[in-house]
């Protein structure tokens, strides 16, 4: 909401009468003000701060995909290059082919786990202005511009597949993968591991090989999950991207971090303290991810909000 501090002091007012004539839903009103009950003591501020694109970075960086690490060294959006690599044209936010700004955003939120069509629709694809027949040539010119991404889902594939099957172990991409008493372990670069219990090789629906593992599953049951090299490559990209966040805050760790949703920490201090430097040092790149370019942004705020 635009007018966030007017909404959060009629509803602190208890005026009701106008919140209602201000707002036409109500309870949405509502439901975007809870963030901002969270607040620092009197006399303090909240500096918020997160980490700008961390699973693209990421992902760019484990796959070893140039064009991607070179256009966060040099600051770029990550939108506008993704469209322009798709589509062969420059393409600048608000500028020549800005249009063209929105497919790559759609594109990059879908596809860098290896969604397709129906990825995109439940992104909300056909809602921004997509048509049908659009959908399938957006994933194929994502997948033709990011080849080592796309290699990367597949060599973790393999990796997987080979290390439960033979019961040895496998690298690729600094990744480890390991199987031992019942257990399926995946060696992060940080020396961290995902474990996965009971893994097998089953049959998934088209008749191929997938892997399995016991988890909860959307029922909140204990039941078998099915998975693949791009949902690997998912697990693997948001772990690591928490383990750079539990680094930062190490970082961080004289200031008085109050809590940390995803990829943002927030702080409370005085308002001598400097933005910048809290930026500064959550941007700094752990020592075992050597080459992976990171960025943090951020705001001070009375109270918590979503920047």
């Amino acid at each position: 909401m635009s007018d966030l501090d007017q909404a959060r002091a009629l509803v602190r007012s208890g005026d009701y009468e106008s919140v209602s004539m201000l707002y036409e839903d109500v309870p949405d009103t509502l439901s975007q003000l809870v963030r901002t009950a969270f607040i620092p003591p009197k006399g303090k501020l909240f500096y918020v701060a997160d980490f700008s694109a961390i699973e693209a970075r990421v992902i760019a960086w484990l796959a070893g995909e140039k064009w991607r690490m070179e256009l966060f060294k040099n600051g770029g959006d990550i939108y506008c290059m993704s469209a322009s690599q798709m589509f062969k044209v420059p393409v600048e936010k608000h500028g020549v082919n800005g249009h063209l700004r929105q497919k790559g955003k759609i594109a990059e939120l879908a596809c860098g786990y290896g969604g397709g069509v129906g990825a995109l629709k439940a992104m909300g694809a056909l809602e921004m202005g997509l048509k049908d027949d659009e959908l399938q040539p957006l994933v194929t010119a994502w997948r033709n511009s990011n080849p080592n991404i796309v290699k990367f889902w597949w060599a973790v594939d393999n990796a997987v597949m080979k290390t439960i099957k033979e019961r040895i172990t496998t690298e690729t991409h600094g990744l480890k993968f390991t199987c031992r008493s019942g257990m399926f372990f995946i060696t992060l670069p940080s020396g961290r591991k995902l474990a996965y219990v009971k893994p097998r090789i089953g049959i998934n629906q088209f008749g191929g090989e997938s892997v399995t593992y016991e988890g909860i599953g959307a029922t909140k049951k204990w039941v078998r999950i099915e998975s693949y090299g791009p949902k690997f490559v998912e697990n693997i990209v948001q772990a690591i991207a928490r383990d750079i966040l539990c680094y930062a805050m190490q970082t961080l760790r004289h200031c008085s971090i109050v809590m940390h949703i995803h990829d943002e920490v927030v702080i409370e201090a005085d308002s001598q303290m400097s933005l910048d430097a809290v930026c500064e040092l959550m941007g700094r790149t752990p020592p075992w991810a050597e080459g992976l370019i990171l960025q943090a942004a951020g705001y001070i705020s009375l109270f918590y909000k979503k920047d």
